[in-house]
């Protein structure tokens, strides 16, 4: 933890109110984006308080579909009756064989007791990490073993609803720039480019980054 309070590198919610405002500095900042957001759905913030549950189904959701990710979650919730809550002193008294039925690996296994060690050391207290920098925010979680800075990129997005966090090492993020700016580049050239791309975003690129996923699955403006 840092020694001195530090000024967060972004506001920490994005407030309902401050959408309109978002949207419009998209769209003046970038026309590309600005046809993106256009042919999009409206996306509201939805942020969730419980940082250790989040953690759980991001490490169950890696490199799986959304829908196995979804059929697996579902079989770990079987194993904490009767409300579903993998509380982490029940999660740490499981075993691989036991998180192996609900069809986890032994290493996503091991994960999950490492997120439940973390939580039960009072590690995942949602005030501090949300006014934590992305840079310490990203230390502090990838202490835990299995979570990677992609992971901490999508907590800061999603469970925390951060706004301005760029997700430049996410595949489906790739794509959609890929797509829609046309780039060529690959490896490390490609993200110097998508980065100087986003730079007009700030500081709302998170809410950039969810058009683009959602971009994904719509179809071109005819």
């Amino acid at each position: 933890m840092p020694s001195a309070p530090r000024k967060p590198a972004f506001p920490s919610t994005l407030p309902a109110s401050d959408s309109v405002a978002a949207l419009t500095h998209l769209r003046l900042a970038d026309p590309v984006l600005a046809g993106i957001i256009e042919r999009g759905q409206p996306i509201q913030p939805s942020p969730h308080e419980d940082l250790y549950l989040a953690l759980l189904r991001a490490i169950v959701s890696q490199q799986i579909s959304t829908k196995a990710a979804a059929a697996i979650w579902r079989k770990v919730q079987a194993l904490f009756p009767p409300d579903g809550y993998p509380e982490p002193a029940a999660l740490l008294t499981l075993t691989d064989e036991d998180l192996r039925t609900a069809g986890l690996s032994r290493q996503k296994a091991g994960y999950l007791r490492a997120i439940a060690d973390f939580a039960q050391r009072d590690q995942l207290d949602h005030a501090h990490l949300s006014q934590l920098s992305e840079d310490d925010f990203t230390r502090h979680l990838t202490q835990i073993k299995g979570v990677g800075r992609w992971t901490a990129q999508m907590l800061q997005m999603f469970a925390l609803d951060q706004p301005d966090v760029f997700a430049e090492g996410d595949l489906g993020v790739q794509n959609a720039m890929r797509k829609h700016y046309k780039l060529e580049e690959t490896g490390k050239a490609l993200l110097r480019r998508m980065t100087e791309i986003a730079e007009p975003w700030r500081p709302y690129r998170s809410l950039a980054c969810k058009y683009l996923w959602q971009s994904l699955d719509n179809q071109p403006a005819a």
